[in-house]
């Protein structure tokens, strides 16, 4: 069966495509519409041509698949050029998401009409790549420069009001009418004489070719985000081709900047991500119709920042909350700051006033652990200690009815330990949420040797719902994340002993494209975290910090020193301390060089995630490779951790592990995996 047809009303010849899931422009679908075009152009009784698609969306991009695979014609510009030279008014039927190919597509018809629902977009750029069938050249051409930047720049999909409004959608029609709305539309412009080619089109193009500040413009609002990523600057070179540049020129140039990011090593990261963070989603021996629990009410232990953003996930996804406290002071509180935060964000046009309300109406506060007695999940966010662990679940065990989730948000502890104080070990699970947990994607979902596999899907449908990306791990002290992040930390502080000042070593890191380095970190975070003055030794960098009033940023010093705006600087008391501690270490001072940091940084994490690997912590290295990126800031143009190992090559860093073992410490150890790997000239991925 053709994944095209074609069908006739009156004048009008309709071609539609139903390529399920997504309406993907593979090579099947790119010939269909191309000979669709073709038929009508052959016919004369045909005065007009409508594109539309079955299914729950139109055109949503090319087929990713066909990436770095021999090219089979026709090509997508090929077939939106055909489509936009048609000597018959083409109209775009659009519904679901018109985006990537889809809206080139569109772009290249003459008129687009869709539905209210409809989104559309040019996401490419979040695969390391631009739109490599006109988008750059016609999007302009259509919208103008400034609207169409953003568009094309960030990826951001929109609204078909907001469409509209720009000039891209030249008509809004009711959602079960689409197609008759769309012959109806096609037959009113049948006759037209001056067919509106988009590609034709200069005058939206006009006010940038009279003024390019708007492009540096653009660059400097957004060059924060932008840091360390290639394919945003080539998009804004492609959207500056079509403002200097005939159609044809910017087609070539648009042509040329994709072939060197689809090529390049970004691209490869970014569509790397892509996949990792779908497989994340599927558990390999848990079967796909496992039943899920209903969950109609959440309970969470604490009402702290931690408890609070929790919280929210789940009143923003509609789900009734019931939060409790120890105490009164401390749950009015947590409930004002969760008021607050939503309030901020409606502040900043994310919510309306009445949003905040209806998640607000959802939160039922209490101090009688009793009324958690009805949920269907609980989730503690209490103290980072087994002992106060223990006693929250020997207590929720007792009190919460059976057949609910029991799950802990612990970072490090033992899951497993932690479940068996309970007379029901198969419903508890680690929901390790990222703080700020209301804004983090990540949720590491702790795996125990008794966590049913209806706990387990559910727990990974629940995810979804609220707009995390899970990762399952296995019982293991820190998980996925925190376990390769210590071996990180281990390092940059015994580096401070051998000579490196923390600025460097966050300098490094932050140049390799992570948000901060563990310095910098350990001071947003408070240095005084776990740390108790009744207890204090001074026996460490940091409790000497902590004891001198250096806690961080919240004291105005820590690592560094602090200025009014938070902007950190080098410390010279800091310095004078860490020169104690190498002094009474008995080591010389050295200059430790940028690669000895990152290698010495980075190559253990890498290690230690071979070692979670071989453990089947991990159900894969692309699950790690999304921990790192959507909890840690790891930089996604790399591809994660394991990714970026493969690519630098394993034989390389086990190298530098060997080169580096006698200071990574008594407890290192090579992965055999990773050895295994190396030798063979494997990858992890």
């Amino acid at each position: 069966m053709s994944v095209v047809s074609t069908h006739k009303d009156g004048e009008v010849l309709v071609i539609v495509s139903d390529n399920p899931p997504v309406n993907a422009l593979g090579q099947a679908v790119r010939a269909g519409l191309k000979a669709g075009i073709e038929e009508a152009l052959s016919d004369d009784s045909v005065k007009a041509v409508v594109i539309r698609c079955d299914g729950r969306t139109f055109h949503a991009g090319a087929d990713i698949t066909e990436f770095g695979k021999p090219p089979v014609g026709p090509s997508l510009p090929e077939v939106i050029d055909a489509i936009e030279a048609s000597t018959k008014p083409v109209v775009a039927a659009l519904h679901g998401t018109a985006l990537g190919g889809g809206l080139e597509v569109a772009l290249g018809c003459h008129y687009r009409i869709a539905v209210p629902s409809a989104k559309v977009g040019l996401p490419e750029v979040k695969l390391g790549i631009l739109p490599g069938a006109g988008g750059t050249q016609r999007l302009p051409r259509v919208v103008g420069v400034a609207e169409a930047l953003p568009m094309i720049v960030q990826g951001n999909p929109i609204n078909a009001k907001k469409a509209e409004s720009i000039g891209l959608i030249d008509k809004i029609v009711d959602e079960g009418s689409l197609e008759a709305e769309a012959i109806a539309f096609a037959k009113s412009v049948a006759d037209v004489k001056d067919i509106p080619r988009t590609g034709e089109r200069t005058d939206k193009l006009k006010e940038a070719a009279a003024d390019p500040s708007v492009f540096s413009n653009f660059m400097d609002k957004n060059a924060r985000k932008m840091r360390g990523y290639e394919a945003p600057l080539a998009c804004i070179e492609a959207v500056k081709a079509a403002v200097e540049l005939p159609l044809e020129e910017g087609l070539k140039k648009e042509r040329e900047l994709f072939t060197k990011l689809v090529t390049g090593d970004q691209s490869k990261a970014l569509r790397h991500v892509f996949f990792a963070e779908r497989a994340a989603s599927k558990i390999d021996d848990v079967p796909k119709d496992t039943p899920l629990i209903d969950i109609k009410k959440v309970g969470i232990l604490g009402a702290g920042t931690m408890g609070g953003g929790i919280a929210m996930n789940f009143l923003s996804a509609g789900i009734p909350v019931t939060i409790l406290e120890r105490q009164q002071e401390a749950l009015d509180r947590g409930v004002g700051l969760i008021r607050k935060n939503y309030e901020n964000t409606a502040k900043r046009g994310r919510m309306t006033d009445e949003q905040v309300e209806k998640a607000m109406s959802l939160l039922t506060p209490t101090l009688e652990m009793d009324d958690l007695s009805d949920c269907d999940l609980v989730i503690e966010a209490v103290f980072e200690l087994m002992e106060i662990k223990k006693d929250v679940f020997t207590n929720l065990d007792k009190v919460v009815k059976k057949g609910a989730i029991l799950a802990t948000n612990t970072s490090y502890l033992n899951v497993d330990e932690i479940a068996a104080v309970t007379s029901r070990p198969e419903d508890v699970i680690g929901l390790h949420f990222f703080s700020p947990a209301n804004i983090m994607k990540l949720l590491e979902i702790v795996r125990g040797d008794k966590t049913s596999d209806s706990v387990l899907a559910t727990s990974m449908a629940l995810a979804k719902k609220i707009g995390k990306v899970a990762v399952v791990s296995g019982v293991c002290h820190g998980f996925i994340g925190n376990r390769m992040l210590a071996k990180r930390q281990q390092q940059a502080q015994q580096m401070l002993l051998e000579g490196a000042k923390p600025w460097d070593v966050d300098r490094v890191l932050t140049e390799f494209g992570l948000p901060m380095g563990p310095f910098q970190m350990a001071d947003l975070a408070g240095l005084d975290i776990g740390w108790d003055p009744e207890k204090t030794s001074s026996s460490t960098v940091r409790e000497v910090l902590c004891e001198r009033g250096r806690r961080g940023q919240k004291t105005g010093k820590g690592f560094y020193d602090y200025d009014d705006a938070r902007r950190g600087s080098p410390s010279e008391e800091t310095e004078e301390i860490i020169a104690s501690f190498v002094e009474k270490s008995g080591n010389t001072p050295r200059d430790i060089d940028d690669q000895e940091i990152l290698e010495r940084c980075l190559y253990p994490m890498v290690n230690e995630g071979a070692k979670i690997l071989e453990e089947g912590m991990a159900q894969r290295a692309s699950d790690i490779d999304v921990v790192w990126m959507n909890g840690y800031g790891w930089p996604p143009y790399t591809g994660g951790p394991m990714f970026w190992a493969d690519q630098v090559g394993l034989k390389t860093i086990l190298e530098g592990l060997q080169k580096h073992e006698d200071k990574l410490g008594d407890d290192f150890s090579i992965s055999p995996l990773l050895k295994e790997k190396a030798e063979k000239g494997e990858t992890f991925n």
